[in-house]
């Protein structure tokens, strides 16, 4: 048996639910390379790592790796297996899933971010560990040197959701809506907000994780100074809220996100980040507002990239 280091093998078998797979023990990966990825679905810095995690799934799965995405939920809404089920599909998350409500495997590797990559050999040792994005091809070299492989590393074109942050422009950090963990909100008119100060506009309740909208015509508005402007949303409960984005005022054109159109239209319809603003020319500040036309959509925290 795996000596008592092996903790997070030994912490799946106390797992109940797993997409994609039936549950995997820690007997069953013996012999295999494991990669652990501990991801939750609407986090944009995992989101931006996906498409490598996919490549080398595909890739070393006859070579003896086995992927297995540890999903330890940021907010309430992703507690829910349907919506994590949901997500994966999405995503085109196909290997396997093991839900981790309770951190449990979180816990047994000491962990303490999203996305996190731990590398387990073939005894079930950890042998490599990453943090955050990047460091892709030392991942890989990472991977290769456990499988025994000295393929050329992988080629990963992403885009939309998926594309890496321009760190060289980037002036704005992670925001929270929620009381919990919120800062720099300002009871001001979009006109007004300086740069990473944010307001809410119309009847919202705040609660820890997120504001809710109270009535329709609410608004919430962000001045940032990044390529991406992202907030993670989940609609009303049975239904959907469509929201209008400006720029500066002025409908967004070329710099609409994915997820709305030249005029800035857009529904939320499902619990996800939602990519509202991708400037198109060179990156300098603006002021995004975004005015729901419908009820109860919730709004947690805005990324940049």
């Amino acid at each position: 048996m795996f000596s008592t280091q092996h903790s997070a093998l030994d912490a799946f078998d106390r797992a109940p639910d797993w997409i994609n797979s039936e549950p995997l023990t820690a007997e069953a990966l013996r012999g295999r390379v494991v990669l652990i990825d501990i991801w939750t679905f609407s986090c944009v810095n995992w989101l931006r790592t996906l498409p490598y995690v996919r490549a080398w799934a595909d890739k070393y799965a006859d070579r003896g790796l086995v992927v297995v995405g540890v999903h330890a939920p940021e907010f309430g809404f992703e507690h829910k297996l349907d919506n994590v089920r949901r997500a994966s599909a999405d995503l085109d998350v196909a290997y396997p899933v093991v839900i981790d409500n309770d951190f449990a495997i979180w816990r047994s590797l000491h962990n303490n971010y999203w996305p996190a990559i731990y590398l387990v050999d073939r005894e079930g040792g950890i042998q490599y560990r990453h943090f955050g994005e990047e460091a892709y091809e030392e991942t890989e070299r990472a991977i290769q040197e456990q499988l025994d492989a000295d393929d050329a590393l992988v080629e990963v074109e992403a885009d939309g959701l998926f594309k890496a942050a321009d760190w060289n422009t980037l002036q704005s950090p992670e925001t929270y809506v929620g009381f919990g963990r919120g800062e720099r909100r300002r009871d001001a008119r979009p006109e007004d907000l300086r740069l990473n100060e944010w307001a809410l506009g119309g009847r919202w309740t705040v609660s820890d994780e997120s504001a809710v909208l109270d009535a329709p015509g609410g608004s919430v508005a962000y001045c940032f100074e990044g390529r991406d402007l992202n907030l993670v949303m989940t609609p009303p409960s049975g239904g959907s809220s469509r929201f209008t984005v400006l720029v500066d005022g002025q409908p967004p054109g070329d710099d609409r996100g994915i997820d709305a159109d030249e005029a800035g239209k857009g529904v939320v319809d499902k619990p996800r980040m939602y990519q509202l603003v991708r400037q198109a020319g060179p990156v300098r500040q603006r002021t995004c507002e975004i005015t729901f036309h419908d009820p109860d959509v919730a709004a947690y925290v805005f990324t940049f990239g």
